[in-house]
């Protein structure tokens, strides 16, 4: 026997009559209404130079993409991994890993930009692919796994270095990096859009295909919504777990190459805090922690968020331990908006 049909806006499962209900296309915007409330307060609070706003001058604007490209790199790898209800806090540490040994590799070891590249991205594949493996075949939380990881890519890459620095410096012959390493710090398009910015456009473009298309990102669902009915359902989830963790440390060394490249040089302490970021820009996206929920649009629009804001606070001249607080603030607000909508469910 059914009951009487009565509005499901006036009466909840108890009963009891609701009193306001957000509709669920809201929480799935949510990250671009974000965006574009940031980006109409940039503009509000943007300094002026020649009667000219500063923020929505093109070259700022393309500079914003190029800075959030490094972000925006490792956060769509985040995505996936937090999409199966994982962590991976070692993507910062594999940045800097990453990049002290393209340098270390370029400058010390003379070996061309090709074989550095590959050899790179299969350093940063097989490490992610490492911690997923144990995550998954030993039953450790992956937070725990890859702070773990953190700790040893910081430790590789100060043993790699010697504990300093590797500055770039380009030309023919011994000692020197191919000029066309620098071509990661040049502009494409008459001088206009920088190299980075096209290469974190080209990562989002086949993440979203991928996403949209494939028996991988729906198995990755599954696994995130429901672990133990998507093993029932045929899906290897230890597979899975690997692919994805791999796919996150592949994507932070092609970071940490872009990163050598833009700032001519790899150090061991670059990519600190780039993990924290990368996580923001998935919450603020809209994914869940709890797994199972989000997309990379999402994460797209969450990770030009915070790039607007480090810019516009930066062009304010506001202080850096301030700036901290701002996006901590934002954080939290994106947490809890994500918190409120798993209890409505």
């Amino acid at each position: 026997m059914t009951t009487a049909a009565t509005p499901a806006a006036e009466q909840s499962e108890a009963g009891r009559p609701r009193r306001f209900q957000i509709p669920e296309r809201f929480f799935r915007l949510q990250s671009y209404v974000a965006l574009v409330l940031v980006f109409l307060a940039a503009i509000a609070v943007s300094p002026r130079r020649g009667g000219d706003l500063v923020f929505l001058n093109s070259e700022n604007l393309l500079n914003i993409v190029r800075a959030t490209s490094e972000i925006g790199i490792i956060a769509v790898g985040m995505t996936f991994v937090i999409l199966i209800g994982g962590i991976d806090l070692s993507v910062g540490a594999i940045l800097g890993l990453s990049a002290t040994g393209a340098a270390s590799l370029l400058m010390v070891s003379d070996v061309g930009v090709v074989p550095t590249v590959i050899v790179i991205l299969g350093l940063g594949l097989a490490f992610g692919a490492a911690q997923g493996l144990i995550s998954a075949r030993l039953g450790i939380q992956s937070f725990i796994v890859t702070l773990a990881g953190l700790q040893i890519a910081r430790g590789l890459a100060r043993i790699w270095s010697g504990g300093q620095g590797v500055p770039l410096a380009y030309g023919d012959g011994p000692g020197l990096a191919p000029e066309t390493f620098a071509l990661l710090n040049s502009r494409t398009f008459n001088g206009t859009v920088p190299i980075p910015a096209l290469i974190f456009l080209a990562v989002a473009v086949i993440a979203l295909v991928v996403v949209r298309n494939s028996v991988f990102a729906r198995h990755v669902y599954a696994v995130g919504g429901n672990e133990r009915a998507a093993r029932l359902s045929g899906v290897r989830v230890t597979r899975i777990k690997v692919a994805v963790f791999a796919l996150s440390g592949f994507l932070a060394a092609l970071a940490g190459i872009i990163h050598a490249g833009q700032l001519n040089q790899g150090s061991p302490n670059d990519g600190s805090g780039y993990e924290l970021d990368a996580i923001a820009a998935v919450v603020i996206g809209g994914t869940s922690l709890m797994g199972g929920v989000g997309t990379v649009a999402g994460t797209l629009a969450g990770a030009l968020l915070l790039g607007i804001l480090n810019n516009i606070l930066a062009l304010n001249n506001i202080d850096a331990n301030v700036q901290l607080l701002i996006k901590g603030a934002i954080i939290i607000v994106a947490a809890g908006i994500q918190a409120f909508r798993s209890q409505r469910r």
